[in-house]
């Protein structure tokens, strides 16, 4: 049926429509005060549904284990993750940052791998190569009467993007490791994934709760992490939230980079790797990219060249080849 598959590939819809929220607002509030915001809207919005979903505001059945892979994943893709991934959409916008993006793939190879003895054969190597080259291609490029090839974006909104791609790749992983611990405390206790739990004001089975109970650690832990380096790093964060409050167009972006984000995009992520293996999923996820083009250029005006659209098409297309 390909469940698993397409829900992947309505994530890659959804994280399209959450990167171009995004670089709105990020650009408008900065990248701490956004995300910030976007975890207690988040956080809103996840307890609403479990509550509706399982009777109580809480991820219900969730043991010490669960707690643990969940906010480690929480760490590394929201805290680290998604702070690179919003100060690279300022630098270099949220076209070239999904680009970046498609590291994440050859990340979650590696990791599923080490961590859960997932098999990568050699068309991993061979995918890693072309995907690094997709990208190469797009951030490379020569100037009038110069031989040598030279970065076409700014070093440091590299640097974050990339280091962004990276971190959401392993915190996928961990969060399949959760998961995994999520289903054996349920199996421990001797609860049924496909009951509709006690108090559930919705006939779901808990099998399609889960999901949102698992964002719901993992949205905790980023809303202590960015409150803490909002603090940290502004004496003067306290305006800096009043500031991004007041400001309405932002406010606006900020509600659809929450509701496709860290609501409805990562929920359904950790939802399709229920129904299918990290790879698949990830390719699939990567399909950003590509995606992105026609609405960057007709939102933000943008001048897309032949060679970007080539290196954003060839970097997804290494994707793939992880997972053939």
């Amino acid at each position: 049926m390909f469940i698993g598959e397409i829900i992947a590939l309505g994530v890659a819809v959804s994280w399209t429509a959450t990167a171009l929220f995004a670089e709105v607002a990020s650009k408008r509030m900065g990248s701490l005060p956004l995300n910030t915001l976007r975890m207690t809207m988040s956080l809103l919005l996840l307890a609403l549904t479990l509550w509706l979903l399982m009777g109580t505001p809480w991820p219900r059945f969730a043991d010490g284990s669960t707690w643990l892979w969940l906010s480690l994943s929480g760490v590394v893709g929201y805290v680290i993750g998604d702070y690179c991934l919003m100060q690279g959409y300022i630098y270099i916008g949220s076209r070239f940052g999904q680009l970046f993006m498609t590291l994440s793939a050859p990340t979650a190879a590696l990791m599923g791998r080490l961590l859960l003895g997932e098999r990568m054969g050699w068309l991993a190597i061979l995918g890693m190569v072309v995907t690094l080259s997709g990208i190469a291609i797009s951030i490379l490029s020569k100037r009038d009467g110069d031989e040598h090839l030279r970065l076409s974006l700014p070093p440091r909104g590299i640097f974050f993007a990339a280091v962004a791609g990276i971190c959401q790749g392993l915190g996928l992983v961990l969060s399949k490791i959760g998961l995994q611990h999520y289903d054996a405390a349920m199996l421990q206790a001797g609860v049924s994934q496909q009951v509709v739990p006690d108090g559930a004001l919705l006939p779901v089975p808990l099998l399609f709760s889960m999901p949102f109970a698992a964002t719901m650690i993992r949205a905790s832990i980023g809303l202590v992490g960015f409150f803490v380096l909002l603090v940290i790093f502004n004496k003067d964060w306290q305006s800096k939230l009043s500031h991004a409050v007041h400001d309405s167009r932002a406010m606006w972006c900020l509600l659809g980079a929450t509701v496709f984000g860290p609501f409805v995009g990562v929920s359904a992520s950790l939802l399709a790797t229920e129904y299918t293996a990290t790879g698949i999923a990830q390719t699939l996820f990567a399909l950003t990219p590509v995606l992105i083009i026609a609405p960057s250029v007709w939102l933000f005006r943008q001048r897309v060249t032949p060679r970007e659209v080539l290196g954003a098409v060839i970097s997804v297309a290494g994707v793939s080849l992880f997972f053939l």
